[in-house]
């Protein structure tokens, strides 16, 4: 039995890890989403049963099931050295003829590769096992993150067969796709916590996190693109160990591309700068490196960089305005944000007119007023953000925008939090405190209420009709065509709405109450453990921080807002009003609407938020691609949709809107 389960055990590790590489290195997958969680669910079952037979490699074992206390320093066998930088063609024809010089000759090539805006890290396998992955630090000494890189699903923790060297380090980037990036600053500020300002500092900080299993939450991913120590080299040139290293399972950007001569060079270069929208990531240039590691050799490098390679870097794209005022507003637990209301003005495809402050420290940091002439740019190429005050372009004297001492819309005095940068308003009676709170209440993705929008429940509150999420399911018809503006047909359409939301999903409600530092993703987790929000309301602080990515800050908040009575009381309200969510059940294991196909999603949905989407139709058995292609099925296309939806209609994919997605998964 035991040798039986032994082999089973060898070939779905090795099933799976093949699919890995398809997916991951190839681009080109076999078996769907589906299918191959079930591969993973025999082999999780099997070492089960089986403790004995389980191996670090095997693709069950990527989350460490603790934290760490600290990261380990690691001296790097060969330096991590960084790349000069180039900002112009005629610096690139500058390297160019130094490279020449510095051979004799000019008969070498080039690699030209996409720089990535990640983190640089370094991975060493010993005879096809990861054993090692560390940060750059230095360039001499880094931090040991194997625990955290291991989550990574796009890094092999065992190589695949061939001709591997018994030692292959390998240096490659961490990153942060654009959509992860969105979304886990969508979540953070849902949960009232510091936003990432970019995707290199998100992949960054994720990277640096204790526990793994937070970090496993990230969705980063990896390319590679060199090496380090090897036993032996793979091969004679830089082009040729990169399609090495994919044939060995290591994920390679498939843009990388060779150039005959410095022209050509240039030419890619200029491709890029045009295209780099279109990628899924988040570039800030080019590497550009002499092939042939013999050559490399010949150039050697100077004491911070090699002379065979360097970065052209693109210009970010900027725009220059003035901040016409600045607004604080009031967020649902209470937060004072900072916003610049901006001159209009183009930037990266549309048209911004405001921009995040992030919060007070930063506007002291930038010492930004009224009137100010600011640059502007996009983080991650998605939130608009004062990156620079041009002082010397100020008229007068313009007064500092100081933090206030009072909430702007009730008065009541505000309080920072304790280490950190937030100020609050405590007032949990707050006006604009309730209005936040039932905007995101009846958002999309929350409870997902159509026809409630924000001038809506400005009116209710106002009016005194809504003062907490119950009275939301106490409205009469005759209250509602009293109302400005609301005729009979509108009445009955909002209270339709209404009552349709009464059995959404329980992580719905979850997510709706507002519990501090609990997003959608943590309210998906919550149910799904406890299956019921009595269960939830009951549980101990202790059971709460055993949950795996619940962490101890989140399990108090938790702890403590269903110690609150208000709390409970409208929760109760709710429950005798006809709130009645549905509870978590087993994905259905017969045929699902969307089984075997393949979905992009491109724009954004009017009910789901980037992650909520993918989850739904991986759930409904459909797998979600990122790029459109013959082998799309279709392409769902939200508002503001993009370069996919133009490549969709150039390959006559079908194209189908949310309404046709909804009604394809009965979605009510």
């Amino acid at each position: 039995m035991e040798k039986d389960a032994s082999r089973q055990i060898e070939r779905l590790c090795a099933e799976i890890r093949r699919h890995d590489y398809l997916y991951y290195v190839k681009n080109a997958p076999e078996i769907t989403d589906r299918d191959y969680d079930r591969l993973f669910s025999q082999l999780r079952e099997l070492e089960q049963n089986h403790p004995d037979l389980i191996t670090p490699d095997s693709p069950t074992q990527r989350v460490s099931g603790r934290p760490l206390d600290e990261f380990k320093n690691v001296t790097h066998a060969i330096p991590m050295l960084s790349i000069d930088n180039t900002y112009s063609e005629e610096e690139l024809r500058a390297f160019d003829k130094r490279v020449a010089k510095g051979l004799e000759t000019l008969q070498y090539q080039y690699v030209v590769e996409l720089k990535i805006d990640g983190l640089a890290i370094s991975l060493r396998y010993e005879d096809g096992r990861l054993v090692l992955a560390a940060t750059r630090g230095n360039g001499t000494t880094g931090d040991d993150v194997t625990e955290n890189i291991r989550t990574i699903k796009s890094v092999p923790l065992k190589l695949l067969d061939g001709d591997v060297p018994e030692v292959l380090e390998v240096r490659g980037e961490v990153y942060m796709p654009k959509a992860a990036f969105a979304e886990l600053n969508r979540q953070r500020a849902e949960a009232d916590e510091n936003t990432f300002a970019n995707p290199r500092n998100a992949a960054a900080g994720s990277l640096k996190l204790l526990d793994s299993r937070i970090t496993a939450s990230r969705n980063l991913a990896f390319f590679a693109y060199g090496l380090g120590q090897t036993s032996r080299e793979p091969a004679l040139g830089h082009y040729a160990a990169l399609q090495k290293l994919a044939d060995f399972g290591l994920p390679v950007n498939p843009n990388t591309q060779k150039a005959k001569n410095m022209d050509e060079v240039i030419e890619i270069c200029r491709q890029w700068h045009q295209k780099k929208a279109e990628l899924d990531y988040q570039i800030d240039g080019m590497v550009v490196k002499v092939d042939r590691f013999v050559q490399q050799q010949a150039l050697g490098s100077t004491g911070r960089a090699p002379r065979w390679c360097i970065a052209y870097k693109f210009a970010a794209e900027q725009a220059e305005t003035v901040v016409t005022s600045i607004d604080v507003q009031v967020g649902k637990t209470g937060t004072l944000t900072p916003v610049a209301n901006l001159e209009p003005v183009h930037l990266a495809g549309t048209t911004v007119k405001r921009a995040t402050l992030h919060n007070f420290d930063e506007v002291a940091r930038l010492d930004v007023r009224q009137g100010d002439a600011v640059i502007i740019e996009k983080a991650g190429e998605i939130i608009p953000q004062v990156v620079q005050v041009l002082h010397q372009k100020r008229k007068g004297n313009p007064r500092p925008c100081k933090p206030p001492a009072n909430c702007p819309v009730c008065g009541d005095p505000v309080r920072k939090d304790e280490n950190g940068v937030y100020i609050r308003c405590v007032n949990a009676a707050c006006p604009a405190q309730l209005l936040e709170r039932l905007k995101y209440f009846v958002g999309r993705g929350q409870m997902d209420i159509e026809h409630v929008g924000p001038a809506l429940l400005e009116q209710l509150v106002e009016k005194g009709l809504v003062a907490n999420f119950a009275d939301l399911y106490r409205l009469h018809f005759e209250k509602l065509v009293q109302l400005e503006r609301m005729g009979e047909k509108s009445a009955a359409n909002i209270l339709d709405s209404i009552e349709t939301s009464k059995p959404r999903p329980l992580w719905r409600l979850i997510a709706g109450l507002g519990i501090r530092h609990v997003g959608g993703q943590s309210a998906e987790i919550l149910a799904g453990h406890f299956g019921s929000l009595e269960r939830l309301m009951d549980a101990g602080l202790e059971e709460l921080e055993q949950i795996d990515q619940i962490g101890p800050v989140m399990a108090q908040s938790i702890y403590d807002f269903f110690r609150n009575e208000d709390n409970i009381a409208v929760i109760r309200q709710m429950f005798e009003a006809g709130v009645h969510p549905e509870k978590p059940q087993q994905k259905s294991r017969g045929k699902q609407p969307l089984e075997g196909k393949t979905i992009v999603v491109t724009g954004t949905l009017e009910h789901f938020t980037r992650q909520q989407i993918q989850q739904t139709i991986k759930d409904h058995g459909g797998k979600v691609s990122s790029s459109v292609s013959k082998k799309t099925d279709f392409v769902l296309a939200g508002q503001e949709a993009g370069s996919k939806l133009a490549k969709a209609q150039e390959l006559g994919v079908t194209i189908i809107d949310e309404k046709q997605f909804r009604e394809m998964i009965h979605y009510g």
